[in-house]
């Protein structure tokens, strides 16, 4: 299990994606899906630089984890920490972000970055993909994890629970979901439209191992949860639902639903800098 330093370690490193995302979007002229991207900072941190055996010098090792971010339009997030794991460089995506013809499109691309497992963005399509690449996995006798980010939002498709039950059916036991579960659609909160609840309950009655993280965002509950996952050659899924905030770590856009996309001003900007620098300094006392 991960000690204090570990931790301590991944909050600064989440604490770092957050300030580069802020960054990015106050220099971008145009809306980033700055809410999503907070929510879900912590966990994807944590599943990049701790728990999945990934890195650009695996890129070619089949032994590797396998990752789908389903939720594509988080994908600004995944770049910054991909730029952190030295897929590529953050100023590289500053200096093209979502132009035409850019590596680093609102949504990811597999033909602009062939590192990636899929292209995603319309919603519901990861977790059926990333079940075809666990049985593939399953069947060959490898024995590598295969990771599936998803929204909660998302998961109202019926796609995602064809793919849920084909993904017990087959005994997947390396077959992950992650649901970054912040309570908001892009223009509502979640249970006000649709009701999930009782959520939990609704993945277990389809034969997961169900992992409920109370706090996505604290990281101590993230690698506690991370750490405990069974081991790959399980007969059963698993579904991680961390229960965030959209827009974490930045006042004026946490729980507000104007803030599923936005752009920064300069005004904006310093604010989130200083909300950000207020946050990183509570865990690093709370680490003490």
């Amino acid at each position: 299990m991960a000690d204090k330093k570990e931790v301590l370690r991944l909050q600064e490193l989440a604490y770092n994606v957050r300030a580069n995302l802020c960054k990015l979007c106050g220099g971008y002229d145009g809306n980033i899906h700055m809410g999503g991207d907070m929510s879900m900072i912590d966990i994807l941190t944590c599943l990049f630089h701790h728990t999945m055996k990934v890195g650009p010098e695996l890129a070619q090792d089949p032994k590797r984890d396998r990752f789908i971010l389903s939720k594509g339009h988080g994908a600004a997030c995944m770049y910054v920490i991909m730029a952190q794991k030295g897929y590529f460089t953050y100023e590289e995506i500053c200096e093209t972000y979502g132009q035409v013809g850019s590596k680093f499109g609102q949504h990811p691309c597999k033909t602009r970055l062939p590192m990636l497992e899929a292209s995603t963005g319309s919603l519901g399509h990861g977790l059926p993909i990333s079940v075809g690449l666990a049985a593939s996995a399953k069947q060959k006798g490898e024995n590598h994890r295969v990771f599936c980010m998803m929204g909660d939002g998302e998961t109202c498709e019926g796609s995602v629970w064809e793919a849920a039950m084909t993904a017990r059916a087959l005994k997947l036991g390396n077959l992950v979901a992650v649901v970054d579960r912040n309570h908001q659609l892009m223009t509502s909160f979640s249970e006000d439209s649709v009701m999930m609840d009782p959520y939990v309950d609704k993945w277990k009655a389809f034969g997961w191992n169900a992992v409920e993280i109370q706090d996505g965002n604290d990281m101590r509950q993230i690698v506690k949860a991370l750490d405990s996952l069974p081991d790959a050659g399980s007969q059963v899924p698993t579904v991680v639902i961390a229960n965030t905030v959209k827009g974490k770590g930045i006042s004026f856009m946490e729980r507000q639903i104007k803030w599923h996309a936005g752009s920064l001003n300069e005004k904006d900007l310093k604010t989130a800098m200083e909300d950000l620098d207020k946050m990183i300094e509570e865990q690093r006392k709370e680490q003490v």
